[in-house]
């Protein structure tokens, strides 16, 4: 990948998180300009925005521990929330993709990826150790016990973030 395909392919997955984040239905916008050409396919597409998800989460997790370090379970909880209202749509894309996959490839790596997830919600919660089938239980019951007390943020039409969310807003209009 050269440089500058490298910074379109990030233009057009801001593009894409950005109208994803606008609709919140839970599809992934293949519409838009440069998303064919950029990732080829669903699955790619939909790979790119799992990994922002994850990335994010992660993020999010380490800030939340550095927060509240005595209370591993509520603050990767909180940082789930945080995430999920930063990334609203790519959550619903990811959700839907769940539920109903559109192809036997799709359903294969949303079943890794979330098992990643809840491996990574688990053992970041200090629950689990090793990363097995029983930390992606134990962080199944996390992310479950995040989405029972998650209370989505409005959709507004003001940009939120302060200035540098006013400039993302602006950018990715």
């Amino acid at each position: 990948m050269t440089w500058t395909s490298f910074h379109r392919r990030g233009e057009v997955l801001r593009d894409v998180i950005a109208s994803a984040n606008r609709r919140r239905d839970g599809r992934l916008p293949l519409d838009l300009p440069g998303v064919a050409e950029t990732f080829g396919d669903e699955l790619a597409l939909l790979g790119a925005l799992q990994l922002r998800w994850h990335t994010r989460l992660a993020g999010q997790i380490e800030r939340a521990l550095l927060a509240d370090p005595m209370d591993l379970d509520a603050a990767v909880v909180a940082a789930w929330h945080v995430t999920a209202d930063e990334l609203p749509g790519v959550r619903a894309i990811l959700d839907r993709q769940r539920t109903d996959p559109g192809t036997p490839a799709i359903s294969e790596a949303m079943t890794k990826a979330t098992a990643k997830e809840h491996i990574l919600l688990a053992m970041m919660a200090g629950r689990v150790s090793t990363p097995d089938a029983a930390a992606a239980r134990v962080g199944a019951e996390i992310e479950e016990r995040a989405r029972a007390t998650y209370r989505p943020e409005p959709v507004s039409a003001a940009p939120t973030g302060g200035l540098l969310g006013r400039l993302r807003a602006v950018i990715a209009a």
